[in-house]
């Protein structure tokens, strides 16, 4: 468990860029092989490497995706159901990661 704090995490690809890639990656294996792996790849590397995790204060991260690069991604994929529930899950899964990393404890 990483020590957090607050100010810092507005640098946090300085401060905490070791933690962010931990739990983005954590994520993505818990998701791989549950899911279609050529839509997790197409938002891994098209989506979220474009995405910004942001600390929302009492413990709790929100990622902020890049909407255009989610239309594009979406209608390569085609379809549009799929995209959406791992999009969401994955999201989900990066900020309860960011919870559990810096050693706030998620909601259940």
């Amino acid at each position: 468990m990483t020590e957090f704090d607050p100010e810092k995490f507005e640098d946090k690809y300085v401060h905490y860029f070791e933690e962010l890639q931990e739990a983005y990656s954590n994520a993505y294996n818990q998701l791989h092989g549950r899911y279609d792996s050529a839509i997790l790849k197409a938002i891994d590397r098209n989506v979220l490497s474009e995405s910004e995790p942001f600390y929302e204060g009492d413990g709790e991260f929100r990622v902020a995706l890049p909407d255009e690069r989610v239309e594009e991604v979406r209608a390569a994929v085609g379809d549009d159901e799929r995209f959406d529930t791992v999009l969401e899950e994955l999201t989900t899964r990066i900020e309860t990661e960011l919870q559990r990393i810096f050693g706030f404890e998620p909601d259940a």
